[in-house]
């Protein structure tokens, strides 16, 4: 060792190759950042792979539109300067015609006609008609060959459809979600009265899914307290009772509350027995039947989030109350219940998110007038196959779920914050 070096260890000074400790912290910080950052990796590539991006693929149908590009390319360049106020010109209908003629038979030119068809009916016979009766004779003016296959063509509508669905990306589905639509200008109009029935399912499913919740609030809420309240032996006991529907496939309880109201059931049959009505009543396929199976269902996530804070409340509190004077209810309201508002929270948004998800239910137990949002969804997906209508409804339905839990949080958590005994 240098005469400068044990120098310097016998002073203390540091050395001109030593490591500065600000910069050995931040080294070690980075490094343990790193090392949660490799804990996690995993288990966020698993959520972005499984959930976020079939989500995300998902909602990218409500505006995707590579149909009528792929079928109609020439067309649509012929289409790019066109003002859409008087019929186009020549080169367009000539560009339809080679467009036509190139995918005659091919189910590129299908799956186009198909799309255009959704917003226009007939649109489909059109293009499949015309393609059949390509290509025209030889000499034969396009105008005029596509004005003598079908007038149609000689129609401005037609052409403005065509150059409205001539971009990748379209807002068609979004606005069909919310009874909207574009006319042949390009404006947004509202959609005809008898075709207006989104708005109106999306109002229901939001109802339907309050007033479970309601239900499951007034229902759940004295469960949880008795099991709170109770020794450890008895909330053992009755927990059991509570998480019993968990072990129970939902199909088979929907089933059984279907043998239990419907006009024959032993409910009817019970209170007909005992005199209290004459006639079955009807309480199956019906709202009434579907509020009450929802709320059998739904009652559990309401029951535990609730239990789980009530659990942790010191009964010492209401007594403290009432010995110093005040009345039990008073002290209750005042002291026990601010205290559960977490719970009631968490438990009245979940409930709430999941009703309006619900499809078994409501489709078996109720009538066309009971189906909620998500009956909607599954029909465009399995039934007509319209992944674009099935991923605006869905985006919808998300984007307001979103919009209601930031209002719910903002209004119950600013009061959750404030909720302290006095």
């Amino acid at each position: 060792m240098s005469a400068k070096a044990i120098g310097e260890a016998v002073s203390g000074a540091p050395s001109e190759t030593a490591t500065p400790l600000k910069t050995q912290l931040r080294r070690a910080e980075r490094l343990k950042k790193l090392k949660y950052g490799a804990l996690i990796a995993p288990l966020a590539l698993f959520l972005l792979l499984t959930f976020l991006w079939p989500i995300g693929a998902l909602l990218m149908r409500s505006i995707e539109n590579p149909e009528v590009p792929k079928a109609l390319p020439q067309t649509l360049r012929a289409l790019a300067g066109w003002d859409r106020q008087a019929l186009p010109g020549e080169d367009a209908y000539a560009a339809l015609v080679a467009d036509l003629t190139e995918n005659k038979g091919s189910r590129t030119l299908a799956v186009a006609a198909k799309r255009m068809n959704m917003e226009e009916p007939g649109f489909r016979s059109l293009f499949m008609n015309t393609a059949r009766k390509l290509p025209l004779e030889p000499g034969v003016d396009a105008r005029e060959g596509l004005l003598e296959i079908d007038s149609q063509w000689g129609e401005l509508g037609t052409w403005q459809l065509i150059a409205r669905n001539g971009r990748a990306y379209t807002d068609y589905f979004l606005l069909a979600a919310v009874d909207l639509y574009r006319d042949g200008a390009g404006n947004i109009v509202q959609a005809d009265p008898s075709a207006s029935i989104f708005v109106d399912i999306f109002v229901r499913t939001f109802w339907m899914s309050l007033i479970v919740t309601v239900w499951c609030v007034v229902l759940g809420y004295p469960v949880a307290y008795l099991l709170a309240t109770q020794s450890s032996r008895v909330s053992n006991l009755l927990m059991i009772f509570v998480l019993l529907p968990f072990w129970t496939s939902i199909l088979v309880r929907v089933a059984a509350w279907i043998v239990l109201l419907q006009q024959g059931g032993l409910i009817n049959m019970g209170l007909i027995s005992l005199g209290i009505i004459d006639q079955p009543l009807q309480l199956v396929f019906n709202r009434i039947g579907v509020y009450i199976a929802m709320v059998h269902i739904l009652l559990p996530f309401m029951i535990l989030p609730l239990y789980s804070v009530m659990k942790g409340i010191s009964p010492t509190y209401l007594r403290a109350a009432v010995s110093l004077g005040c009345p039990p209810f008073k002290s209750y309201w005042k002291v026990y219940f601010p205290m559960t508002i977490p719970g009631l929270a968490a438990g009245g948004l979940l409930v709430f998110i999941i009703s309006m998800g619900y499809y078994i239910t409501p489709a078996l137990l109720g009538s066309p007038k009971e189906q909620m949002a998500s009956y909607f969804v599954a029909f465009y997906t399995n039934e007509t196959t319209n992944w674009g209508m099935a991923a605006a409804l869905s985006a919808v339905l998300l984007l307001a779920t979103l919009i209601l839990y930031f209002v719910y949080n903002r209004l119950v958590g600013s009061a959750t914050s404030g909720a302290r005994p006095r």
